[in-house]
């Protein structure tokens, strides 16, 4: 695989289709694309190497009743490529909850992804969804934080 073999329109069609609003995730296809050393790192993780990261993704699965990923923005510039989302979840408890972010996926020599990280506000995302707890977080945020 190239670095030319990941496009704009390859990740966004690939990457939407992971997701879906009926039924459980699924990655299985596009695995093929990321390097056996990727190093996987968002708000809440670290993880390095293809086989932790295909661990991680399955306990996702389990985590969740649905899943569903919107892509709005994919952009390439040399070997990163961007990706601007909402990925609604729902927990087997807990309520549909959006977050919103991006991601950033470099590629290596051979076109496969080296490294992927995910850009979110987890806490604020999902305490959006939680009656009452979000004004008390909002408030907390704006006279601590700005």
């Amino acid at each position: 695989m190239n670095q030319d073999a990941l496009s704009v329109d390859l990740v966004k069609e690939q990457w939407s289709k992971t997701y879906s609003k009926d039924k459980k995730p699924d990655w299985s296809h596009i695995f093929p694309y990321y390097s056996e050393d990727i190093v996987f790192h968002d708000s809440i993780q670290k993880i390095e190497g293809k086989r932790d990261f295909e661990k991680m993704c399955n306990r996702l699965t389990k985590r969740c009743r649905s899943l569903h990923m919107d892509i709005k923005n994919v952009v390439k510039d040399g070997n990163i490529i961007y990706m601007e989302w909402t990925m609604t979840m729902a927990f087997r408890v807990f309520p549909s909850t959006p977050m919103y972010g991006t991601t950033r996926l470099t590629l290596g020599e051979d076109g496969r992804i080296i490294e992927q990280r995910d850009y979110y506000d987890i806490w604020g995302d999902i305490i959006n969804g939680i009656p009452l707890f979000w004004r008390v977080y909002r408030f907390f945020m704006r006279v601590f934080f700005g």
